[in-house]
């Protein structure tokens, strides 16, 4: 038997504290579309928010794939609003991404660490929310380089 939990979407003024970055909306490059800073490994409850304001852009979000060893418990759906959102966890994702897949559209986010470094996350953000970033994973998610003095 599998488990659903029940959720309820934050209002309007709880979104002002998502940390989120997405690219403009344009043809689509990179391995990323965005970039999202949770505040938790508990994906059941970072998810309403995000998905909420996801879709504004993408419609009704169907289903949500992760990394299965990056996350907490998580059931297998959640309902929001009254939909239900199937969430898929594979061990062949990349364990800083996840997938948000609407009946249209597929969106993959950077998944910045909930205990990065606040400089470090918001240079990730906007590396991987800006129009023409082309970069892997892998490098959206190191250091800037420190000047030589």
């Amino acid at each position: 038997m599998t488990s659903a939990a029940t959720t309820n979407t934050p209002s309007i003024d709880d979104h002002q504290h998502l940390r989120l970055r997405l690219k403009p909306r344009g043809p689509v490059t990179g391995f990323v579309d965005g970039g999202w800073w949770p505040r938790s490994r508990d994906l059941p409850a970072e998810l309403p928010e995000l998905l909420a304001v996801l879709a504004v852009r993408l419609g009704p979000v169907e289903s949500v794939s992760y990394h299965l060893d990056t996350w907490g418990p998580t059931p297998r759906r959640i309902v929001l609003d009254g939909r239900l959102v199937r969430l898929a966890g594979y061990r062949s994702q990349h364990p800083a991404t996840i997938d948000v897949i609407s009946a249209a559209h597929r969106v993959t986010l950077l998944v910045v660490a909930p205990d990065a470094a606040p400089d470090a996350a918001h240079s990730a953000l906007m590396a991987a929310g800006h129009r023409g970033n082309v970069d892997q994973v892998d490098a959206l998610l190191l250091p800037e380089p420190v000047p030589d003095s």
